[in-house]
């Protein structure tokens, strides 16, 4: 990762234009043709130093449901169990912890009935209890983190 890409990374994650021609008025706040705007996404996503690039929608507001859910899975099954949440595409993202609970993930979709099935369908195919902590209230936090 260089420089340019250091001025994407902290320049996009505070707003995103909502334009015609978004990457294009992107590139050129930060001094960029918009292929290279493009071509350097498309690269820090290939390589994994982005996991996503795309916008955050509240999906409550749109009638949808977000939940925190947690496994406790053990150590031989860790990558194994992760592939069977992963594929969930209701799965945001899954990450470890260490905890008794070690695996944690996020899960939003367009209804509260499908939240509850992928629940029960990430129990179903994994045999483990999926502890479900829906949020009590909501806290905003501007987190950003520099490049």
């Amino acid at each position: 990762m260089d420089e340019i890409d250091r001025r994407i990374i902290n320049a996009l994650q505070t707003g995103f234009p909502i334009s015609e021609r978004p990457y294009q008025e992107a590139a050129e706040a930060l001094g960029l043709s918009e292929q290279e705007l493009l071509d350097r996404l498309g690269q820090l996503l290939k390589d994994h130093t982005l996991s996503r690039f795309g916008p955050l929608y509240d999906a409550e507001a749109m009638g949808g449901a977000l939940t925190l859910a947690a496994l406790q899975v053990p150590d031989e099954r860790f990558e194994e169990v992760a592939g069977i949440v992963n594929a969930f595409p209701e799965v945001a993202h899954n990450y470890a912890r260490s905890h008794a609970l070690n695996m944690w993930f996020v899960l939003a979709t367009e209804t509260p009935e499908q939240l509850q099935q992928a629940l029960t369908g990430i129990e179903r195919e994994t045999g483990l209890t999926v502890y479900n902590m829906p949020k009590i209230t909501e806290y905003f936090v501007g987190l950003k983190l520099e490049a």
